[in-house]
């Protein structure tokens, strides 16, 4: 150990006699997908950065809605470029979210750079991009100017964007944004048509004369019936799911370190909590103007947009309570914030029950149909439900570890680990097991990595690892084949074909699960920057893997492939600095290293170490890695006791 700029330094001295398989694959997926962008961008953008595609908004949609299906083309790519990506990424990033912001307000759905007005639910999946580029360029001023312009719709700083009502501490509307409380669900008529893509999700209300299923709406009179309704009860006020708009707020606080960003949080988060404790705990889903909890529901606690009864439930309410209150807890420290989600979730588990396939299947078909055919009738299952509306809880099924695990992973708390070794107990799923798929959300391999953290799962990281570079393998087969008319494909088209996954590479080497999707900020055990290159980001060659999570240490591998160049790294304890690292034991060579030279040198010395244990106390270490060696560290951590910030640490210490 030496201390260099006040910096601790640690430097590896085992040799690397055997590359470890993962750390190849490592490196390999992060050249290959660096790589993907390229074909991407060259086939389906402009060179301006927009993608190709008609001028004129799709009549197939509302006018309000699509321009999260834009960004989320590119969303990850400034994620893998502070993961450890190529150079190149970053500039794409950019590139492309200005000639996609420019894009959509020549479509008029953006305003002053920002969505003129929607739900929170879809712009927090356009803005996670927005974070993941602040965070991997926090020094930008373009980015900075951003983030206090776009924070500053909510905080009433824009005379034409009056978002926020300091008094009621209520978003004024559930469509929200640029140009202020957007009034109403519908710019034209209030009909709600028959979608066939909607048909799923069931009606938004059962109380509406005449309209008992969804069919009904074919009728022209019963669609602007149900429209009327819905213009009325989800066109003003407050909802839960705007408590995703915390991550912009948190995130300009993570840029400029300004308390009154701060504040907000913890106020508007504040009075939700309070709604949900006088609720039994679940989140109200609807506020009026006058802060009343159901004032245009006829006092009911359920039934406003993105709420409770339509379209999703638990899923994206759970999603909302667990952003904002990881955005309070990140700004103050305050654990309790962390009870607004545990509320939710330990609600729906509580209602949770023991049926059969053949039950389900009798009751709510598709899905359960086609999983009783799979398995047998008689197979028994745990679910739990996610609606609920005037006759009661349904659509029920089996429950997310996504919630309780993105949770633990905040608290590092018995009782919430307890909550996911709930679900994996009443689950009939192998946990081990990495089944290949990728969702929108590139996510759902939290249970497999789970296990891997726990001893239970030992190859778990070659096995993510192929498994995601098999994603990008396809996405490529398809883009090579795709020969679309640009025109006049779905809106979905091209987020549907993105290369980049980051899902493995998250996991193994911040240790942490993919972010929340709909507007999630990145919780990670730690972050790296290249001193050499003076980038975030793991050093060319380097490959990492957080082996293990316990509340007070993480267990860190580090591996330099190269055989020619050392490799100097900056490991830091959080995403945001916000931990701090009180020690690091590692293993140092002792025995001679690489031996001599001839015929009785045609092998290295047996390798003999000692453990050395250094103090760092601090927030960030320094480790060197010279030419084919790694170093396994047990940090010992402090968590939550720095100032969190997306600050660069280029002033602690020398190329």
């Amino acid at each position: 150990m030496k201390l260099e700029n006040t910096l601790v330094t640690l430097q590896a001295s085992i040799p690397l006699d055997s590359p470890p398989s993962w750390a190849v694959w490592q490196r390999r997926l992060f050249d290959v997908m660096s790589d993907s962008v390229y074909p991407f961008a060259q086939k389906y953008t402009r060179p301006d950065g927009s993608l190709i595609w008609r001028d004129d908004h799709d009549t197939s949609y509302q006018s309000r809605d699509g321009a999260d299906d834009f960004y989320e083309s590119f969303y990850n790519w400034a994620l893998l470029y502070l993961l450890g990506g190529g150079d190149h990424l970053l500039d794409m990033a950019h590139h492309h979210w200005d000639g996609v912001t420019r894009q959509l307000t020549r479509l008029g759905l953006v305003q002053k750079e920002y969505e003129r007005g929607y739900d929170q639910f879809h712009q927090g999946e356009s803005y996670i991009y927005f974070y993941f580029l602040c965070l991997a360029d926090p020094s930008n001023p373009k980015l900075l100017e951003r983030a206090r312009r776009f924070a500053g719709f909510y905080l009433n700083e824009d005379p034409g964007a009056i978002n926020y009502d300091p008094e009621h501490k209520i978003i004024r509307a559930p469509h929200n944004g640029s140009e202020g409380a957007r009034w109403g669900y519908f710019d034209a008529e209030p009909i709600y048509e028959n979608f066939p893509y909607m048909a799923a999700y069931g009606l938004p209300y059962e109380d509406v004369d005449g309209i008992t299923e969804y069919d009904d709406l074919a009728d022209p009179v019963l669609a602007r019936r149900m429209g009327e309704v819905m213009q009325k009860r989800m066109g003003k006020g407050d909802a839960a799911t705007n408590l995703i708009v915390t991550s912009l707020i948190a995130n300009a606080y993570l840029m400029t370190g300004d308390d009154k960003y701060r504040h907000w949080i913890t106020d508007y988060v504040g009075v939700w909590m309070e709604r949900a404790h006088q609720n039994g705990g679940l989140l109200p889903d609807n506020v009026g103007l006058s802060g009343q909890v159901g004032e245009y529901i006829d006092g009911k606690w359920y039934g406003g947009l993105y709420g409770w009864s339509w379209p999703h439930g638990y899923y994206n309410v759970c999603m909302a309570a667990i952003i904002s209150a990881a955005n309070a807890f990140l700004v103050t420290s305050d654990k309790h914030y962390l009870d607004l989600p545990r509320w939710q979730i330990d609600a729906i588990h509580a209602l949770g029950m023991t049926r059969t396939l053949g039950e389900m299947a009798a009751r709510f078909g598709s899905f359960w149909n086609i999983m009783a055919r799979e398995q047998s009738p008689e197979t028994e299952i745990f679910v739990v439900p996610y609606r609920y509306r005037d006759s009661g809880w349904f659509d029920y099924q089996s429950p997310s570890p996504i919630y309780p695990v993105a949770l633990w992973v905040l608290s590092h708390d018995l009782a919430d680990w307890a909550r996911v070794e709930f679900i994996r107990h009443n689950s009939r799923e192998d946990w081990r097991e990495v089944k290949p798929f990728r969702a929108k959300e590139d996510a759902g391999h939290e249970p497999p990595w789970l296990r891997y953290l726990k001893g239970d799962n030992p190859t778990y990281p070659e096995a993510i690892l192929s498994e995601a570079y098999a994603k990008v393998g396809r996405r490529m087969a398809l883009i090579r084949r795709d020969q679309s008319d640009l025109s006049q494909v779905s809106i979905h088209h091209w987020q549907e074909l993105n290369p980049v996954t980051t899902e493995a590479l998250v996991q193994l080497t911040l240790g942490a699960p993919q972010i929340i999707y709909n507007g999630g900020l990145l919780h990670a055990q730690v972050r790296y920057f290249d001193i050499q290159r003076r980038r975030p980001g793991l050093p060319l060659d380097v490959a990492a893997l957080v082996e293990k999570i316990e509340p007070d240490h993480i267990v860190l591998r580090l591996v330099n492939l190269s055989v020619f160049d050392q490799r100097d790294l900056l490991v830091q304890a959080g995403a945001f600095g916000e931990h701090q690292f009180v020690s690091a034991t590692y293993a140092c060579r002792i025995s001679e290293y690489p031996g001599v030279q001839g015929p009785g040198g045609y092998a290295a010395p047996p390798l003999k170490t000692h453990m050395q244990t250094d103090p760092i106390n601090d927030s960030l270490v320094r480790v060197m890695l010279p030419p084919a060696t790694e170093i396994t560290l047990t940090l010992t951590i402090r968590r939550h006791v720095n100032t969190p910030s997306y600050s660069l640490p280029w002033e602690r210490v020398q190329p």
